[in-house]
């Protein structure tokens, strides 16, 4: 079970949880920030500091969400050739300033 970032992240992007992750599996969009499926431990450590309480574990996610956060990492993201993959920590990839379809062309229930 990992944890995924869901709807209330876009455009928030608190950042609190990069610093509670202990293994760094947390990746930064341009309009939302993805945890890494396979990088992430299981910790919670993320969850409890989210203050839009955007982060969930892939059980109770969103569907649409949860398979968005895979693409993030599975397929090549906008002016990319190759998809991200498991890049090993995020610290060593920065910022990519790119995000998945979903979430590029999302517009905010007003």
């Amino acid at each position: 079970m990992a944890f995924v970032i869901g709807e209330p992240c876009i455009d928030v992007m608190d950042r609190s949880c990069f610093e509670e992750c202990p293994v760094d599996c947390i990746y930064e969009g341009e309009r939302k920030l993805y945890i890494h499926p396979t990088e992430c431990i299981d910790c919670g450590a993320c969850e409890v500091v989210c203050p839009v309480e955007a982060i969930t574990t892939d059980r109770r996610a969103d569907v649409t969400f949860k398979l968005d956060n895979r693409r993030f990492f599975d397929e090549p993201l906008p002016g990319r050739d190759e998809p991200l993959g498991p890049p090993g920590g995020a610290a060593s990839v920065g910022a990519l300033g790119v995000d998945t379809p979903l979430v590029s062309s999302y517009v905010p229930a007003s």
